[in-house]
């Protein structure tokens, strides 16, 4: 597949960083961003271009997907100093990638307009896996010419694009929601491996009866395995959930609506970042579990 445009990668993260192999595997030219060397040195082995600034990345660029952490630092990266706006060509579309509270995004949005750009609420979900094959879900709201434009390159990074709505923040929602869902799952698959554990059960055998049976769900069979397997190598960390449960209750209490097991999911992925395990991945909230319980998971035994 050939593709004569260019697209920029703002964050070159797990998630980032599939996205924009996947670019490159469509025939876009990408240029990608990121504050670590060693990250750029191997983007630059797969083709890509390699720029420490978002400004230094805008020439000749007609999208940019915008995949840091949180709303801080999408408003450093597009709006501070050697920010992408100020450097961008008037009617650049930005898709704005990361977990945001709807609110910021709709603000973001609104002075992304106000420069003379277009953009996408465009949160995303499928984990690194899924956005190296290019599969990701894609949980988008904009314009329909924001849309149009964007096709190409959502086709790259995407297995399904949800159009939610045209105006952003309706994205930011659902991804809440989402996010909502899967934390609270992760807890879920911790507390019940633990309480496995408590009872003498072999941890390994009921995650292969709970992952064929009803209790399962997506987070169970791919976090549960890590806790089974004592690996806790970070593709998404205990201080993420902090940060999404976080958005998750306090745009909850906005609202008036009651969230009392996002609440609890918090106040545990808290006490595992607390604890130390923030950089963790996030099935590690189940060692929190597990040293209150007194008892040892695989990967605790040199604790």
């Amino acid at each position: 597949m050939s593709n004569n445009s260019t697209a920029a990668v703002i964050g070159l993260g797990s998630m980032g960083y599939g996205a924009a192999l996947s670019l490159l595997r469509a025939g876009f030219s990408v240029h990608g961003v990121d504050v670590r060397e060693e990250v750029l040195t191997r983007f630059s082995g797969e083709g890509g271009k390699a720029f420490a600034t978002p400004a230094e990345a805008m020439p000749g660029v007609t999208i940019v997907f915008v995949f840091v952490v949180n709303a801080a630092q999408a408003e450093t990266v597009l709006f501070g100093e050697r920010g992408a706006v100020a450097a961008a060509a008037p009617g650049t579309l930005f898709l704005l990638c990361p977990t945001m509270p709807p609110s910021t995004t709709v603000a973001i949005a609104g002075r992304l307009a106000d420069a003379g750009m277009q953009v996408l609420d465009a949160p995303v979900s499928g984990g690194s896996a899924k956005a190296m094959a290019g599969e990701m879900t894609v949980m988008a709201s904009g314009s329909p010419d924001a849309f149009a434009l964007a096709k190409p390159a959502l086709d790259a990074v995407a297995a399904k694009v949800f159009r939610l709505g045209d105006r952003p923040g309706e994205g930011s929602k659902v991804k809440m929601i989402n996010q909502l869902l899967a934390g609270v799952h992760i807890a879920a698959a911790a507390e019940a491996l633990t309480l496995a554990a408590r009872e003498g059960l072999d941890v390994a055998q009921v995650y292969d009866v709970i992952r064929v049976s009803a209790g399962n769900s997506w987070m169970f069979e791919n976090r549960g395995k890590h806790i089974v397997d004592g690996d806790y190598t970070p593709h998404s960390a205990v201080d993420i959930f902090v940060k999404d449960m976080g958005i998750v209750t306090s745009e909850a209490g906005g609202v008036g609506a009651s969230v009392l097991l996002s609440e609890t999911a918090l106040a545990l992925f808290k006490e595992a970042s607390a604890a130390g395990l923030g950089r963790m991945d996030d099935a590690a909230v189940a060692m929190v579990l597990a040293r209150r319980a007194g008892i040892r998971l695989p990967g605790m035994e040199e604790e």
